[in-house]
């Protein structure tokens, strides 16, 4: 389990001084909507919107494309482009509010505090309210009426293959040789969104001749219909699968079965209004690690919700201010970050209480297991995009991570891997944790700016990005080897960087290159860092 890191944020700055903070997206006040972003030297630079939750109703309207002119005939009121002309479309909006919204859950939910309501796999829920983002207010059929966590449920007229267990979305080729290796069942099988947009890749393990995965494109023909062999074709894909669990027709062997139930998502805290914890509801288990922050030990909350619990010394970081902020964390929820459910803060020490990640850190992960992933430069690659789409996610929402590495990064089931301990590091009481040479402060992920003014922004976490994916494809080697802080500052400021890993394709080590761009301004962003790697992925697996 990861290991929190103390960070040197600089000499006389306070943490405030130099975060770039995102206020309550639930807050109301206009104040809410804005991110305050400070330099190196606290000022306050401009404000831009930062809402997290885009309100959404119940209620849907339509925008009327055409209004009549004065003699009937239709008026367009689109400017060039298909842009709607200013006033018109909104003005006009017709009022549908007597529908009704049904979404069918994806997956089965325990109410455990009041006011939430529990839901069962398949069956259909009223929606009553769905301002909020992550939590719903909706009516079961008995009409019972609750709130349940929005990631549990799809809207039921935009259901389409969710509702089978074979069906696994975004999962990577890698990640699905991964999940089929570990059954060693003949004839297991999912179905996954296919790296060409629109299209769906069946993968099947067989044992003939050895065990293996074998991944067939499934295609349309000029009818529209679904097929693996032209011989066989189906009006939708539930109908091709279920063809081919009865005859192999072309594939290597019969489908047989999925690997498992889906694993069920974390929700954005604990129940719909709940991010203060207390104690008693936390039982507490076996040590997962240790540190100068305290102890991490396996938790379960209310017998039911398995969790991971950071116990802090006390004096360890600025407590207030980050249970202010607790509030907000709540809310940030993404696949590929580790969920922040809240915090023991009515009592000392001090409990931070996350999602649970089975396989512990990524940086002790890849030791461990460095004979099988060395070579595999498909599923090492794997684990640097989802770190990507997690930090894209924390980009688009203004939050800078200060402490991005392998040993902050953590693996759960199925190879999921989820960025860790965003946002903590401004939190960290530099005279506690930093001797008077800056041992503790995290030298060898840090660029030039940081090193020179303790300037973080999202391009910092950029760079350390680019250290990040050479701890992955050395399989967690030290960054720069035996070498001094000292000496590594002065390298950095020379501009010479990390050479490359010997498994790792030239074009990955290109995107490592950009990241280590000298000038912030000169590296990529994660949104372009995740569709650049997601192209290279492309080419190494086609």
């Amino acid at each position: 389990m990861m290991l929190l890191s103390a960070l040197k944020l600089g000499t006389g700055s306070s943490p405030a001084q130099i975060s770039q903070r995102s206020i309550s997206p639930n807050n109301s006040t206009s104040t809410s909507q804005f991110s305050l972003h400070h330099n190196s030297s606290g000022s306050i630079g401009s404000s831009t919107p930062t809402s997290l939750h885009p309100q959404s109703s119940v209620s849907t309207f339509k925008q009327s494309p055409n209004l009549l002119n004065g003699n009937g005939s239709l008026l367009d009121n689109t400017m060039p482009g298909g842009i709607p002309t200013p006033g018109t479309p909104n003005s006009k909006a017709k009022d549908n509010s007597h529908f009704v919204k049904i979404v069918v859950a994806l997956y089965p939910f325990k109410a455990i505090e009041g006011g939430d309501l529990s839901l069962e796999k398949n069956a259909e829920y009223e929606v009553i309210d769905d301002s909020q983002e992550h939590w719903w207010k909706v009516k079961d059929a008995m009409g019972n009426v609750g709130y349940i966590p929005s990631n549990y449920v799809k809207p039921k007229a935009l259901l389409g293959l969710e509702r089978y267990e074979w069906y696994v979305g975004d999962m990577s080729r890698q990640r699905a040789e991964s999940l089929l290796k570990q059954g060693d069942k003949e004839g297991c099988f999912v179905v996954r969104k296919s790296s060409t947009k629109g299209l769906y890749t069946l993968s099947l393990h067989t044992k003939v001749p050895q065990s293996h995965v074998k991944h067939y494109h499934i295609k349309q023909n000029a009818r529209g219909e679904y097929y693996l062999s032209e011989k066989h074709c189906c009006e939708t894909i539930p109908d091709l699968i279920n063809y081919h669990r009865h005859n192999s027709g072309g594939l290597a062997c019969r489908l047989k079965s999925s690997p498992c139930d889906r694993p069920v998502p974390p929700t954005a805290g604990l129940s719909h209004d709940k991010w203060e914890i207390h104690p008693m509801e936390l039982m507490l288990m076996e040590e997962l690690g240790s540190g100068q922050f305290g102890v991490v030990r396996r938790g379960k909350w209310r017998g039911s919700i398995d969790t991971a619990v950071k116990m802090m010394k006390e004096g360890t970081m600025s407590e207030d201010d980050f249970i202010e902020e607790a509030k907000v964390m709540t809310k940030l929820q993404h696949p590929n970050l580790v969920q922040l459910y809240g915090v023991c803060s009515k009592h000392r020490p001090i409990y931070i209480v996350t999602e649970y990640m089975k396989h512990g850190s990524l940086l002790n992960y890849l030791r461990r297991h460095e004979t099988t992933l060395i070579g595999n430069m498909g599923l090492l690659l794997d684990m640097c995009i989802q770190v990507s789409k997690g930090m894209a996610y924390l980009e688009r929402h203004n939050y800078i991570h200060r402490d991005l590495a392998a040993r902050n990064c953590l693996v759960g089931s199925e190879n999921v891997v989820k960025v860790a301990d965003f946002g903590l590091a401004r939190y960290v009481l530099d005279d506690q944790y930093t001797s008077s040479g800056g041992t503790k402060f995290p030298i060898k992920w840090a660029p030039p700016e940081v090193l020179n003014y303790t300037r973080f922004s999202s391009k910092s976490d950029v760079w350390a990005y680019g250290v990040l994916m050479w701890e992955v494809f050395t399989c967690g080697k030290m960054p720069y080897g035996r070498l001094k802080n000292t000496e590594v500052v002065e390298r950095v400021q020379r501009g010479i960087i990390l050479e490359k890993p010997k498994s790792c394709a030239k074009e990955i080590y290109d995107v490592m290159k950009k990241c280590w761009s000298h000038g912030p301004e000169e590296r990529p962003s994660f949104r372009v860092l995740k569709e650049q790697l997601a192209l290279v992925a492309q080419t190494l697996t086609d």
